[in-house]
């Protein structure tokens, strides 16, 4: 099993990176918090990968932290909760935000990532309330971020909520308001800012 990958990342999209090592490009499967914090493309980087073995396929999915790695290995134990799945709830909601959501039960919380039903919600609080890590330090806000215009941010933003399986004119519609309800220019926040208007 491919536990690590170290090479130079080819390309990167909010689901993907695709990186090169030992002349071969391994496609990765990755949340938007890994993505947000992967270096420019030509540069090297290592990944933690969970290597994903069906009868047709052979699936990687990529972390740069190994907390990000623990927690996404927590998900797929949850009943109902596949690989690709759980990389969106790890795209959905920030590691801490999820820990706090599920050690709270707040289903409610759950429920406004895309693909996540209220029976799933409540199957992750049940069978992850007390396995998960306990968070440290204040209770994690929604961060903003400097004032910006629109395009290549707002390009990414709309890909990754169609990759989470929003229709076309919903994700926009979420990216204007997210853009007129404060301040964009990071990735992270403008994403995490949308997800709220998907539904």
């Amino acid at each position: 099993m491919i536990a690590q990958l170290r090479g130079v990342l080819v390309e990167k999209h909010p689901n993907q990176a695709i990186v090169e090592a030992g002349g071969v490009g391994y496609d990765v499967n990755i949340p938007v918090s890994t993505f947000t914090r992967l270096p420019d493309t030509g540069s090297e980087v290592r990944l933690r990968v969970y290597t994903h073995v069906r009868e047709d396929a052979l699936t990687l999915y990529g972390f740069l932290t190994a907390d990000e790695k623990a927690l996404f290995e927590k998900l797929v134990q949850v009943s109902g909760i596949g690989p690709t799945l759980a990389v969106k709830i790890l795209s959905g909601l920030a590691a801490s935000d999820l820990i706090y959501s599920i050690a709270r039960g707040e289903v409610d919380r759950l429920v406004r990532i895309p693909g996540i039903g209220k029976k799933t919600a409540e199957r992750m609080v049940l069978e992850l309330r007390d396995k998960l890590p306990a968070v440290t330090g204040p209770e994690p806000e929604s961060s903003d971020a400097s004032q910006t215009a629109l395009s290549p941010t707002d390009q990414d933003v709309l890909s990754a909520l169609l990759n989470l399986g929003c229709a076309r004119a919903q994700a926009e519609a979420a990216v204007r308001k997210a853009k007129a309800n404060g301040p964009s220019g990071d990735f992270e926040p403008l994403f995490r800012r949308a997800l709220e208007f998907v539904r």
